[in-house]
């Protein structure tokens, strides 16, 4: 993370890390096992036989109670239709909830999916007990709830109940949902766009907020709305027998985003790291495939050993709009880096069972896994300061090839193999003797006389317009009112860049690419000659890797 700090710091707008998406289940550890069902139902309800109709009457008690609170509240209860995401069809019900400033429940789900539950059989052979019955474990496909949740904690959430017995949960909430309400709260502005904060007044208090979320706010929420929503108990049922709820984290995101200023080509940047990346992990062959499972397991913190399960490799992965993201996976988990907005980077770990961490799944241990994950993390973008160091492509003479319109005049492109371009920038990069600039007859007068060219071939009004042309595209400016000219600070740079290129670099080099390549065996003794030499080697060397 230091590395990254050094190379990037003066390119950042803020940097920030937070919990994601956190999926959490919930169980009434009391009403687990068979034996305590048993339990439960003839010493508290007083119930002898726990057949089949006992358990279903508690499901048909819910069911109804569900469609009497949506009743009651005027709250829209519908089936999920298949191929339709549940997020997008609520969402205009979310938004008048946020406009409004309220909060509550603002729809309700039901989906017919798998779950746990108990199945009910009689004895096959007769017992001494007549009110003996069978009750086994198994999962089968029974309607489920979901709760759609606008919080004043922890902002929007999902609540999904099972309807069956034990009245399993589940429960999805996201932490920048929590950090937005604790912003608002505070009165501090930010920008929010699609789950990633852009900008914000206070990034020391944005920071503050992502480390405030903890398993005592998360629970004490849990608690309020499975009370509320959840299956019914009576008091005496709740005093007699243990009806609290085990929250174990079932899949956790943890992320790590860089904030990028608007000038910085973040997405190029990204796509050239993503081949290097990928490149340096990606296993292929003995001796490399080791180095690149230990690089993943050093990014992981750990050792690569013979009885390690899971996967082990990167991946690019293409998600919609056209971004791609990389993964790298370990086990049941896996990181993966992506770039949106052209200012926004992410790095995310997602683990979907915590023991490939030596973490426990309990709610209790929340700071134990931010701990982990943030130092996971911060390894990682380490790393990434090394694939994002790269060169990349910058379409300079693709911007100054495009015409370009001030006002009502349209003036066309500068293209670099064009010698009337090369010619006039010539003559101006080294006018620098010129404290006031050149007029155009000077100019004029100095492409003749240098470039041996007659007035007919290169006339005065042609010049004009060449210098209407740079002074259009920012590479000429006026003295003050004056009539003469001289380049710009940028105007400088593209000169040096195109007459570099085009004589010192491109020509020479096309030349033994394409014409003829001379001996190195018996090169002068000259530094220049030395260095395309080397140019050539570099240039066959690249030709060999993207055809490898």
């Amino acid at each position: 993370m230091e590395l990254f700090t050094q190379l990037f710091g003066d390119m950042l707008a803020f940097v920030y890390h937070c919990f994601d998406r956190i999926v959490i289940y919930g169980y009434l550890s009391g009403l687990s096992r068979p034996e305590q069902v048993v339990a439960f139902f003839r010493n508290v309800v007083g119930v002898a036989t726990v057949d089949k109709e006992v358990l279903s009457q508690r499901t048909a008690d819910y069911q109804a109670w569900v469609e009497a609170f949506a009743r009651n509240h005027r709250l829209p209860i519908e089936w999920a239709e298949k191929g339709v995401r549940k997020e997008d069809h609520v969402l205009p019900w979310q938004r008048r909830m946020a406009k409004r400033e309220a909060y509550g429940v603002y729809f309700i789900f039901k989906s017919m999916e798998q779950g746990a539950t108990f199945r009910v059989s009689v004895p096959k052979y007769a017992s001494k007990d007549p009110n003996y019955r069978i009750l086994a474990p198994q999962r089968s496909r029974f309607t489920h709830y979901y709760f759609y949740i606008r919080d004043e904690v922890l902002g929007p959430i999902v609540m999904r109940v099972g309807s069956f017995f034990p009245f399993q949960t589940s429960y999805y909430l996201n932490g920048h949902s929590f950090i937005e309400q604790e912003l608002k709260r505070a009165q501090i502005g930010f920008r929010k766009t699609d789950n990633a904060f852009l900008a914000v007044d206070d990034v020391a208090a944005l920071q503050a907020a992502a480390d405030k979320l903890s398993a005592d706010i998360i629970r004490q929420r849990l608690d309020y709305w499975t009370l509320i929503l959840g299956p019914k108990f009576s008091a005496k049922e709740r005093q007699r027998f243990q009806l609290s709820r085990f929250y174990a984290i079932a899949q956790i995101e943890y992320c790590r985003n860089f904030i990028f200023k608007r000038n910085f080509p973040i997405h190029k940047l990204f796509e050239r790291s993503c081949e290097l990346g990928l490149w340096r992990l990606t296993p292929t062959g003995q001796a490399r495939g080791l180095k690149a499972h230990d690089k993943i397991a050093e990014i992981f913190g750990t050792r690569v050993h013979r009885r390690m399960q899971g996967k082990l490799a990167t991946i690019i992965d293409r998600i919609e709009h056209g971004h791609h993201v990389f993964r790298a996976y370990f086990k049941n988990a896996f990181l993966k880096q992506y770039e949106k907005f052209s200012t926004f980077l992410r790095n995310e770990l997602v683990s979907n069972n915590l023991t490939d961490f030596r973490l426990k799944k309990g709610l209790d241990h929340l700071e134990a896994v931010r701990e982990r994950f943030q130092t996971i993390t911060a390894r990682f973008a380490g790393f990434q300061a090394q694939w994002l160091n790269v060169h990349v492509d910058f379409p300079l003479l693709q911007r100054l090839a495009l015409p370009i319109t001030i006002g009502a005049v349209r003036y066309p492109g500068i293209k670099i193999h064009e010698p009337r371009a090369l010619r006039l920038l010539e003559v101006l990069l080294h006018g620098g003797s010129h404290i006031g600039g050149w007029t155009a007859k000077q100019i004029h007068c100095s492409v003749l006389t240098n470039f041996h060219l007659s007035e007919s071939a290169y006339g005065l009004n042609r010049l004009r317009y060449d210098l209407r042309k740079l002074k259009a595209h920012g590479l000429l400016q006026r003295d003050g009112s004056r009539y003469a000219y001289r380049l710009t600070p940028k105007g400088v740079q593209v000169a040096l860049l195109f007459l570099f290129f085009h004589k010192r670099l491109c020509g020479p080099l096309a030349n033994s690419r394409f014409h003829h390549r001379p001996d190195p065996t018996h090169q002068p003794a000259s530094k220049l000659e030395a260095a395309y030499h080397r140019a050539d080697k570099a240039i066959q060397q690249i030709v060999d890797l993207l055809a490898a």
